[in-house]
C-alpha cells in the first residue's frame, strides 16, 4: 500500500504501487510492503525514534517481524531535491527510493557492505528502467575502487 501524505507532482499512488510490486519481486522479497511518502518532520521523528539520528533522511526501512517485507518511509522534500540535483523526475526518484528501501528490507546495508548493495541496486535499477540513483552517482566509483576484504574470523572466547 502507498500512503501519500505529501503529494508529489507527477506521481500517483497507483503508479507507485505497481512499481513497488514489480520491485518487490525483482529484489526477491515475499509478503507486503507499505510505503509512506511524507514530509521531513515525520521522517525526522521516525529517524530519531528508531535510529537515534535527529535529522530527516531520504528513505527509512522497517523490516516486519512476521516474515512480510516491512514498511518504508520516504521524505517527499528530500526526493524532490534529489530529483532536481540528479536531473530526473520526482516520480523516478520515488521509485529509486522504494527500490533502495526494499534492498534494506532484504538485508543489504550500504554503510557496511563494501559496495554490494550499490552494485545490486545498479543492476536492479537498470532492469527496472530507472535512472542512476543517488547512491550510485554519489558513491559508485568510490565503492567500485575499493578492494574486497576477506571476512574477519571470530575468535572463540
Amino acid at each position: 500500500m502507498i500512503i501519500l501524505r505529501s503529494q508529489v507532482a507527477g506521481s500517483s499512488a497507483g503508479a507507485l504501487e505497481r512499481f513497488a510490486r514489480r520491485a518487490l519481486r525483482a529484489v526477491g522479497l515475499r509478503g507486503e510492503v507499505d510505503v509512506l511518502v511524507t514530509g521531513n518532520a515525520e521522517v525526522r521523528r521516525l529517524n530519531r525514534r528508531f535510529r537515534g539520528q535527529d535529522e530527516a533522511t531520504d528513505v527509512l526501512s522497517f523490516p516486519a517481524a512476521d516474515g512480510d517485507a516491512g514498511d518504508i518511509a520516504i521524505s517527499a522534500p528530500v526526493a524532490v531535491a534529489n530529483a532536481r540535483r540528479l536531473g530526473h523526475s520526482v516520480a523516478d526518484e520515488l521509485k529509486i527510493l522504494i527500490l533502495h528501501g526494499l534492498l534494506h528490507l532484504a538485508g543489504y546495508d550500504h554503510e557496511h557492505d563494501r559496495g554490494e548493495m550499490a552494485r545490486r541496486e545498479a543492476r536492479l535499477r537498470q532492469a527496472l528502467g530507472l535512472p542512476a540513483s543517488l547512491l550510485e552517482r554519489g558513491h559508485g566509483a568510490a565503492l567500485r575502487a575499493q578492494p574486497a576484504r576477506k571476512p574477519r574470523q571470530r575468535r572463540s572466547p
